[in-house]
């Protein structure tokens, strides 16, 4: 009886194995709204205070912190070291 515990002791100890979390998948470029707005590159960070823009929006300066979740309808606005939108993109 002693050598049939073991074995079931030993296997309970095993780790299990659990399946990798899933990657964000890319951003649908419209979802956010960024597709509608590429042509803001290059203009003035300023340019910004003339559009409306409805719902979430970040905006990240050089130096700046960002998280890392990823939000699907949120629009990123990047702006450079010269002050002008540099990239537009969702997450």
């Amino acid at each position: 009886m002693r050598y049939l515990i073991l074995p079931l002791l030993l296997a309970a100890c095993a780790p299990v194995a659990q399946a990798p979390a899933p990657s964000p998948s890319p951003a649908d470029p419209g979802a956010c709204g960024a597709e509608a707005r590429q042509s803001l590159i290059g203009a003035p960070a300023t340019a910004l205070e003339r559009e409306l823009i409805l719902g979430q929006v970040r905006i990240l300066r050089p130096g700046d912190l960002a998280t890392m979740d990823f939000v699907p309808e949120r629009i990123n606005f990047e702006i450079d070291a010269m002050e002008r939108i540099a990239r537009i993109y969702c997450g």
